[in-house]
């Protein structure tokens, strides 16, 4: 097939659906072009070698990429983001028509929901078919963003997105959760898919435990409990420093290692010093090269969510990293994500934003033997393995393309690799 991506951003940004996927295509045999912008996300700020112009052509590992003009922004600006939205919609929309090539299927990721927009036209002056993969609910993540509360836009905003579901002649959803809020807005059950998203596997990976690196960290000899990531108010880690204290006591060669940077860094950190905690560590951000070594320090890995409706239906990244690195995974989050997590025979679940429960799923997590503790991780990583992975979800992609060119087209696709 002949497949064109149609996304606001692909690499150098860092994209996990971009450049991987598409030379995941190109290996089982198809051609991909990419219409894009020019890279800016997520600094706001215009990537070394770059400077926006009407029109920028240029090969990526192979990879066709058209790149039209946007206005480069990441602020919490609400007008400024609705600039750099707008703008890439637009030139896509207006240019993007007389630029591709003729391609038998188009990938639509959203967000941002103005690239349909984009979408929309295409498939009018060209024929090509859409499939959207929806990675974000609009309006109710921008209402969450605090840049765009306008009632009236929310309203229309919906109507947008209602609108561009019915253009599409395929939906792709990260969750069953999405899945059902579609439905209930009206868009046909049979029109949509759920492929869970896998994370970048090159990376993340079962290694060795280094004992000198758990030295040089302060991890050698406890048993940790890590989280890996941004640190903000979505987070909601006040819990698991109050879950902590509760630990202390309890099981005092526990430790809760906070891996990364973020908003909350400091508040967090200053309410360990105030609790005088002795079982909390705070480090630094790692380079992606060195996170698969990072992570096999820990005894259990740990995802937490703030309690909110919009998270019972999101799967945050960090249960296909973990999954991915072969550990035990204590999930704070409830809905989808922890559903996922316990299919796979990884996880413990706690309530989240309570920190008696946080605490109890650690002790409980501190009583299994380290047999046990490393079947879960065994268990996660074969699930990822046979459910999640890249190989796995471009699989699915590749059906759902080839149905929507048959339907299209009314013949079938020729595909030697299936």
């Amino acid at each position: 097939m002949k497949i064109l991506f149609i996304t606001q951003w692909f690499q150098p940004e860092s994209f996990l659906k971009g450049l991987p996927f598409a030379k995941e295509l190109v290996k089982r045999g198809h051609t991909v072009e990419v219409l894009t912008g020019f890279p800016n996300y997520p600094g706001g700020k215009l990537y070394s070698g770059y400077k926006v112009k009407i029109l920028q052509r240029e090969t990526i590992d192979g990879i066709s990429v058209i790149r039209v003009p946007l206005y480069p922004s990441h602020d919490n600006s609400g007008l400024k983001r609705f600039f750099n939205y707008a703008s890439f919609a637009l030139s896509a929309a207006l240019m993007g028509p007389f630029l591709v090539h003729k391609a038998d299927v188009a990938y639509v990721y959203n967000p941002p929901s103005t690239v349909c927009f984009s979408a929309g036209m295409i498939k009018l002056l060209r024929g090509i078919p859409l499939v959207y993969d929806i990675q974000d609910l609009w309006p109710e993540s921008l209402a969450d963003s605090d840049m765009f509360q306008n009632k009236f836009g929310m309203w229309l905003v919906d109507r947008f997105c209602r609108f561009y579901y019915k253009v599409a002649n395929k939906i792709v959803v990260l969750s069953p959760g999405y899945k059902d809020i579609l439905i209930e807005r009206g868009v046909r059950q049979d029109k949509i898919e759920v492929i869970y998203n896998w994370c970048d596997d090159t990376q993340i990976h079962p290694v060795p435990c280094s004992s000198k690196l758990a030295h040089e960290l302060g991890m050698e000899g406890k048993f940790n409990i890590i989280f890996a990531g941004n640190m903000g108010k979505a987070q909601s880690l006040g819990s698991v420093i109050e879950a902590a204290k509760i630990v202390e006591p309890v099981c005092p060669n526990v430790q809760f290692v906070f891996i990364g940077g973020g908003v909350d860094v400091k508040s967090l950190k200053d309410r360990a010093a105030k609790l005088n905690l002795k079982n909390t560590l705070f480090l630094k951000s790692r380079p992606v090269s060195e996170i698969s070594e990072v992570l096999s320090l820990a005894d259990v890995l740990l995802v937490h969510l703030q309690e909110y409706p919009l998270f019972e239906i999101t799967i945050p990244s960090k249960i296909q990293a973990y999954l991915c690195a072969g550990k035990p995974i204590l999930v704070g989050v409830k809905g989808n994500a922890a559903e996922l997590a316990l299919k796979s025979g990884a996880g413990i679940k706690c309530e989240p934003d309570n920190p008696e429960s946080i605490a109890e799923a650690v002790i409980k997590f501190k009583s299994l033997s380290k047999d046990e503790l490393i079947k879960m991780g065994e268990n996660g990583r074969q699930f990822y393995n046979l459910e999640l992975s890249l190989g796995i979800g471009t699989y699915k992609f590749e059906k759902i393309f080839e149905s929507v060119l048959k339907k299209h087209h009314g013949t079938p696709v020729k595909n030697d690799n299936n």
